[in-house]
């Protein structure tokens, strides 16, 4: 059997995913004409989880290098990037002054076309195995399994390539079979439909979680997580989305989309025994994934895998607070590239536990464990702080192996809400309770200071908004949520806004304190000595507190910053790389870039 460069290339990366017992066997490997053809590769059960592995592994590289969660998804009402210098960096992502020959674009691009590559390679091979159809029970259910997992990370890598650049070629065959790789932009209408379709069939392919082969639990898709993500997919093809059109335009048919959503997200909160949320926010980020551990409620219905050693995993180094790693005595990790909004901090209620789990105001000296505050226009995203990480960092390392969660059962809960309020004109009992049920726990112990749910559409509409903002600060979905909204350029206007009241302390903005006290002299949380949302005290400081800038650190030009060369009806999608456009003479640049 004849092979090429391609087959090689994907084959060793397939093989690279799974461990050689020996360098003697490595070396005794059979002839390249039999060992590279995929009838090997896909001649056992081993050989085709390897090539799975390998599918999975292309998460990471997009979603724990940084690039979609921390760059692609700012600037927008919860936070704005490290600023930009005008260099066509990375951190001219977040400022909207980006060009088509930005290198992050072409990285997160071409990631996700080698994923979708992986993916089409082990859909065409696994069902055409004869240990499919012919094999024992357990080798059915395993490859029926790795089949379904590849439909739907596929899906997945296509709904994050449309999320970010609208029409997108989209090849759904391996590149040796296609006739032409140069192909021209598919309708994102045209690719929704295909990947809602093959997640249909992959429902009944993967087990529920901890049933069967999925028995064990890990990082791997579940039934629940097929589920979940069909729904995520299905909500953003039923929403305004950037078109050629230069406008933000929506489906006609998105009432039936919100019926698939419906549908996917009621059999997931059917299914206490396989999902429920964690008791505790906080525990959800500190005693499970920064403890490299599986949640153990199925609150996280995705996540990327990325194990400790992994190169990708630089989750909570460039997001979360600066520490002195242990052993050592310089600070550590970039911190400062999401920077938290003051109009986003103080749109929570102080009764809210999540503010305290979703923001750091501080850095960490991890020897002493004392933290040592920053100013309120310094702080970062707090969920993925390392200090919190079980063991902590003892070097200057950028990867920690620390999993992004894809997605969350409060998402889930909060698309059902959504949707079933829009089906019906006004909120289900079913869909207040989904509701209540992510703000309740987000209130533990104050429940009554969490207000009353609206009974009317647009009231209830606007309170699911709102909670989506509040439950998933910096995981990389507020930016895309507004847009299917077709409301990102109206919440930067408005976040802009509530700054400058807060900079002109104008009400109800007024009261809060310009400077706060504190103190570190303690391992733990930092003691303050004054309240977050009343007026510095005009008593001297007390005895044994220091003082630090809060809101008297805001200035104009940190606000001037904030989404500074956003452009509506272009910006709510990115250019496609210029190599890209270089090398396929059927693929143009849209969207006024």
């Amino acid at each position: 059997m004849k092979y090429n460069k391609a087959t090689v290339i994907f084959l060793l990366c397939c093989l690279l995913a799974a461990p050689f017992s020996s360098c003697k066997k490595y070396l005794d490997m059979e002839n390249p004409d039999t060992l590279f053809s995929e009838e090997n590769i896909f001649s056992n059960v081993a050989n085709a989880t390897s090539a799975t592995m390998g599918v999975y592994a292309m998460l990471s590289r997009v979603f724990n290098g940084g690039t979609i969660p921390t760059r692609f998804s700012l600037d927008s009402d919860e936070g704005w990037g490290t600023t930009g210098s005008g260099d066509n960096g990375q951190a001219d992502i977040s400022r909207y002054n980006i060009n088509p020959t930005n290198n992050q674009l072409t990285l997160a691009f071409e990631n996700l076309y080698l994923g979708i590559e992986r993916a089409n390679n082990c859909i065409k091979n696994i069902p055409k195995m004869n240990l499919y159809t012919n094999g024992s029970a357990a080798e059915q259910a395993a490859l029926k399994r790795l089949h379904g997992e590849a439909l739907t990370l596929r899906a997945f890598f296509y709904l994050e390539l449309i999320k970010n650049w609208g029409d997108v070629p989209a090849p759904f065959e391996p590149s040796l079979d296609q006739k032409d790789l140069a192909l021209p932009k598919t309708d994102r209408d045209q690719i929704y439909d295909r990947i809602l379709a093959d997640l249909k069939t992959a429902e009944d392919l993967v087990p529920w979680r901890g049933e069967g082969v999925a028995a064990v639990l890990d990082e791997r898709l579940t039934r629940g997580s097929v589920k979940a993500i069909r729904a995520k997919i299905a909500l953003y093809a039923a929403g305004y989305s950037l078109r050629k059109s230069r406008q933000m335009e929506r489906r006609q048919d998105y009432l039936k989309l919100y019926e698939i959503v419906r549908d996917e997200c009621r059999d997931i909160i059917q299914k206490p025994d396989k999902h429920r949320l964690n008791p505790s926010f906080k525990a959800v980020f500190k005693d499970n994934i920064l403890a490299y551990k599986i949640e153990p409620n199925g609150e996280v219905l995705f996540e990327t895998g990325v194990g400790r050693t992994a190169v990708e995993g630089s989750t909570g180094y460039i997001d979360g607070p600066r520490y002195v790693p242990v052993g050592l005595t310089a600070l550590a990790g970039s911190g400062g590239s999401f920077h938290v909004l003051p109009s986003y901090l103080y749109a929570f209620s102080k009764y809210d536990t999540r503010r305290d789990v979703s923001f750091a105001p501080y850095n960490t000296n991890l020897n002493t464990m004392i933290r040592t505050p920053i100013t309120m226009n310094s702080w970062v995203l707090g969920k993925f702080r390392l200090d919190w990480l079980n063991p902590l960092p003892n070097s200057t390392a950028q990867q920690w192996g620390v999993n992004t969660p894809l997605v969350r059962l409060p998402d889930v809960l909060l698309m059902f809400a959504e949707v079933e309020n829009e089906l019906n004109n006004g909120p289900t009992p079913e869909a207040i309770a989904a509701f209540e049920a992510v703000r309740k726990r987000a209130f533990l112990g104050n429940e009554d200071k969490m207000g009353a749910t609206p009974a009317d559409k647009e009231g209830f509409f606007a309170a699911v908004k709102n909670e989506r903002w509040f439950e998933f600060a910096g995981e990389g979905i507020r930016k895309y949520d507004l847009i299917r909204w077709n409301q990102l350029g109206t919440r930067i206007a408005a976040a802009k806004a509530v700054l400058n009241q807060m900079l002109a302390k104008t009400p109800p903005y007024d009261n809060l304190p310009q400077t706060m006290w504190y103190k570190t002299n303690t391992p733990g949380d930092i003691v303050w000595g004054n309240a977050l949302d009343e007026k510095t005290p005009s008593t001297p400081i007390p005895p044994g507190y220091a003082a630090i800038a809060w809101m008297s650190a805001l200035n104009a030009k940190y606000i001037d910053n904030l989404a500074q060369g956003f452009q509506a009806n272009k910006n709510e999608l990115l250019p496609i790389p210029l190599t890209s456009i270089n090398s396929n003479p059927n693929l143009t640049q849209d969207y006024g870039y």
